[in-house]
């Protein structure tokens, strides 16, 4: 028998694996909540939180409640008519007992019942009964209070008929299974105060109210809205300085179909939209956000061509130019969704477009006829966004012209690794060339790259390409990483795994750390998103006694060192603190802030060229020992916002957030 044919005996029936009820979803968590880190352990909360939006939207439900309890419990609760009890005739058990531990079960297959529902997967629910150590199920309905307990997707007991209830609604209680979840995180409250503010948004007059019983007192938060879809985008502008003061708006019923559409333009350069369908965030868009864009170009440039706005008839505004700027809010409620996948970051509805598209270009031409203008400013900055970009595009192909950015020759201040494999490769930036030659000689030559930058890089905040592309520095960053930048941006061809920043722990450190934080945000967003960007944390400083030395990273780490060199003395204290005397050569030392302890220094290291090659290698640069902050975005439009306060033009805003958060600022020298 040929090794072929022993296999195929050896695969038979017996090996065909059947998973009953929930067992699918314990096994691959991945393939219905995303992850089972920060982002799956949050979508349990969006899941059934999800389900009493439902009932919002059928006009069935006016209050949800949620309350985080200290016993790591969740509880979401509404005022709707409640999941039915009664049995069902297929499986024979309750019909809440159904919903709960069956795949695919639920009222949201049924038109009669949720004509316009997010949770059309029918797997919600069920999917966060799986996932929780404990979950409880209350109903009221009909008079009654039911009750049935869950572990891990399983009905422990039977349905409890409890006592009576004047009101209707369904409270979900769970505990997410730490076996399920790996990560430490904990529910947080400032992520989930965010989703459930854009939800109450999407869903005019709900009420939805927050409560966090980890702290003492009690943190509460009560959303309420009137406005829709035109109030969130009202949110989303303040603190940006408008460029038509009449924000676009419409909304339209249609059959079986609901568009609610908001923008408004800024004086930024980049755009910002969000998308939905049935109040679910599709994060990477889909066809109605597609519909959108095309109306709003198409009706620009129509309108524009009408009005005599371009200088020649061939001109046209592209996509780009039109987007300049622009804060937008597309949100759709249609029966039978179709998402791509269970996260359902995508709509993929074809017939969506048109319609959308439709629907928002005889809007946006009504609106241009009745704020004319409005229209005239709007069109004018497309028009600035357009010759800005052709000067750019220009700028940047004399740039390409003279081999700058074509990988060619890299940069002569770059000390690159041997290793040519991006995997195994890391790039340090460092400020100056006294840090950059210190961290040359300590390196090591096989992994190691040394980038040193001369001064404080452009603010690239506000600056189109051409200007980022004439900085000598941002160049050299450029070529040395490989990837390019801009449209001509490749992600593969990055040269490093682990880009460094490595910056002195003083004000000009951190000011250069944040313009080069600038920069990867607005040109080199994929890096972070990839998680190739780190922060390196150099030692603040190096307690001394004798010969035994230790470094601190922290003013709390310095204490905890010094109380345990005084529990090893068998000195005397001195209660009198005395200066100590600065060094030439090991940085600038400092008092203790505490008893003295006989015989110990403390060195404050402000600058990396402060330490010898032995003491940077060991405390800043060796994989196995130093300390390395990844860089991440846990929120892009707040990291927008945070990047055009403290680098953007305008002075008042920048003023008010120093004023506000100065006094929580730590280690901070003047």
């Amino acid at each position: 028998m040929s090794k072929e044919a022993a296999k195929n005996k050896e695969y038979t029936a017996k090996d065909i694996q059947i998973l009953e009820g929930l067992e699918p979803v314990r096994q691959r968590p991945g393939m219905y909540i995303g992850s089972t880190g920060p982002e799956g352990l949050h979508h349990l909360i969006w899941e059934v939180v999800d389900n009493c939006l439902d009932e919002a939207i059928g006009g069935h439900a006016k209050n949800i409640e949620i309350v985080l309890m200290h016993n790591n419990r969740t509880s979401v609760e509404d005022d709707g008519r409640g999941i039915p009890v009664d049995i069902h005739q297929k499986t024979k058990k309750s019909a809440l007992e159904t919903v709960l531990t069956t795949l695919h079960a639920g009222a949201k297959f049924s038109e009669k019942t949720y004509q316009m529902s997010g949770g059309l997967h029918g797997v919600g629910v069920s999917v966060v009964c799986a996932l929780s150590k404990y979950m409880k199920a209350e109903v009221c309905r009909g008079g009654n209070l039911y009750s049935l307990e869950f572990k891990q997707g399983k009905a422990i007991g039977k349905l409890k008929k409890e006592k009576t209830c004047k009101k209707t609604g369904t409270k979900i209680t769970f505990e997410p299974d730490e076996t399920i979840f790996t990560t430490n995180d904990k529910f947080d409250i400032k992520k989930i105060t965010n989703h459930l503010r854009q939800q109450a948004y999407l869903t005019k007059g709900i009420k939805i109210r927050i409560r966090d019983e980890r702290r003492e007192p009690h943190f509460t938060y009560s959303f309420y809205f009137e406005g829709g879809v035109l109030s969130y985008l009202r949110y989303l502008v303040r603190g940006y300085e408008t460029s038509n003061p009449s924000p676009f708006f419409v909304q339209q019923k249609k059959e079986n179909f609901e568009l609610e559409v908001a923008f408004q333009y800024t004086n930024e350069i980049d755009a910002y939209e969000e998308s939905f369908t049935n109040n679910i965030f599709t994060r990477e868009g889909g066809y109605h956000l597609v519909g959108f864009r095309t109306a709003l170009t198409r009706s620009i440039n129509s309108y524009a061509r009408k009005n005599e706005f371009f200088k020649e008839k061939d001109e046209n505004l592209t996509g780009d130019d039109v987007r300049e700027g622009l804060i937008a809010v597309v949100a759709i409620r249609i029966p039978g969704p179709q998402f791509e996948g269970q996260t359902k970051a995508r709509l993929g509805n074809q017939e969506v477009k048109p319609i959308v598209e439709q629907v928002v270009g005889e809007a946006i031409l009504d609106y241009f006829e009745k704020y004319p203008q409005d229209a005239k400013l709007i069109i004018e900055k497309c028009v600035l966004a357009s010759l800005a970009r052709k000067a750019a595009k220009a700028a940047k192909q004399t740039v390409l012209r003279k081999g700058l950015l074509e990988g060619l020759s890299l940069p002569g201040k770059l000390a690159d690794c041997i290793n040519r494999k991006s995997e195994e490769s890391e790039i340090f930036i460092v400020e100056g060339d006294s840090a950059g030659g210190s961290a040359k000689s300590a390196r090591d030559r096989r992994s190691q790259a040394i980038l040193p930058l001369r001064g404080k890089i452009l603010n690239i905040e506000k600056s189109r390409i051409d200007k980022v592309l004439a900085s000598q520095e941002i160049r050299s960053l450029v070529i040395a990483m490989g990837t390019a930048i801009a449209d001509d941006f490749n992600i593969e061809k990055l040269r490093y795994h682990k880009i460094i920043i490595m910056t002195d722990a003083d004000v000009d450190g951190a000011h250069i750390r944040t313009l080069l934080l600038t920069l990867f945000f607005r040109y080199f967003k994929e890096i972070i998103d990839r998680g190739y960007l780190y922060i390196a944390q150099p030692p603040l400083y190096k307690v001394q006694k004798g010969r035994q030395s230790e470094y601190a990273y922290s003013e709390e780490q310095k204490i905890s060192i010094m109380e345990k060199f005084r529990e090893d003395s068998s000195a005397k204290i001195s209660k009198k603190i005395k200066p100590i005397k600065k060094q030439k050569d090991e940085g600038e030392e400092e008092e203790a802030g505490e008893e003295k302890i006989s015989g110990a220094s403390i060195q404050r290291y402000k600058g990396l060229g402060e330490m010898n090659t032995e003491q940077l290698w060991e405390t800043t640069m060796d994989p196995y020992r130093r300390v390395l902050k990844k860089v991440f975005i846990e929120d892009g439009k707040a990291a927008d916002r945070i990047f055009d306060i403290l680098m953007g033009n305008e002075v008042l805003p920048r003023k008010k957030f120093i004023q506000t958060f100065a006094k929580g600022v730590k280690n901070l020298d003047i």
